[in-house]
């Protein structure tokens, strides 16, 4: 089954930016949070996991947050993948 090289490159360029954010929050979130245990100040910091976990004031999204961030991911690494995959049998047939 050929993959349409521009529909995949497509599918991989409005994926990225739209996932950025999420996934930069959910990492940037939990690394600051584990910092403050580390530090014993995490009682204090537990707003951090609100927003690590999807909840954004009045807006709860915990139950899908997780699964948009893990599906994001994936999508982002399997149409990367092929991608780079795609590049390097064009250079091995031009050797």
């Amino acid at each position: 089954m050929a993959i349409n090289k521009a529909r995949l490159r497509h599918i991989h360029f409005w994926f990225a930016p739209i996932m950025f954010f999420p996934i930069l929050l959910t990492s940037i979130t939990g690394s600051l949070f584990q910092v403050a245990v580390i530090t014993g100040k995490g009682e204090q910091f537990l707003w951090l996991l609100d927003f690590h976990r999807g909840k954004f004031g009045r807006i709860n999204l915990e139950f899908i947050y997780p699964l948009l961030n893990a599906f994001g991911v994936l999508m982002l690494v399997v149409t990367g993948i092929i991608m780079w995959l795609q590049i390097r049998q064009k250079v091995r047939r031009r050797h």
